[in-house]
C-alpha cells in the first residue's frame, strides 16, 4: 500500500460546497471500476480550525496512475487547489506499525 497525506488550510468558497465536492469525490472512488477496492479516501478537519487533513491510501503504483488519469480526478484536485488559496500539501507517507 502507499499513503498519503494530503493537507491545507480552507481559504475560498463555502465550506457546506467543499464538503459536497469531496463526499462526490469520495463516491467516485467508490462506483467507478478501475480504482474501486484500490483507494482507500479519508477527509478530516479541525474540528475548530481552517485545517484540513486527508488521508489516501492506494493499493499499488499503478492505482494512482489509474486515478491520476480519471477527469473526476483532475476535476477535483484543481477545486483543492482553489478552496487553499493554491497551498495543498502532499506527502506520502510510510507505515510503521498498525492495529490488526
Amino acid at each position: 500500500m502507499k499513503h498519503f497525506l494530503i493537507k491545507y488550510r480552507f481559504k475560498t468558497g463555502t465550506r457546506e460546497a467543499w464538503h459536497e465536492h469531496i463526499q462526490q469525490f469520495i463516491a467516485w472512488l467508490d462506483s467507478e471500476p478501475d480504482v474501486k477496492g484500490k483507494i482507500s479516501y479519508r477527509c478530516m478537519k479541525e474540528r475548530d480550525g481552517d485545517g484540513y487533513y486527508h488521508l489516501a491510501a492506494a493499493s499499488d503504483e499503478q492505482a494512482i496512475k489509474t486515478l491520476q488519469s480519471k477527469d473526476f480526478f483532475k476535476r477535483y484536485t484543481e477545486e483543492s487547489k482553489r478552496v487553499a488559496g493554491g497551498e495543498v500539501e502532499v506527502v506520502p507517507l510510510e507505515l510503521i506499525a498498525q492495529t490488526s
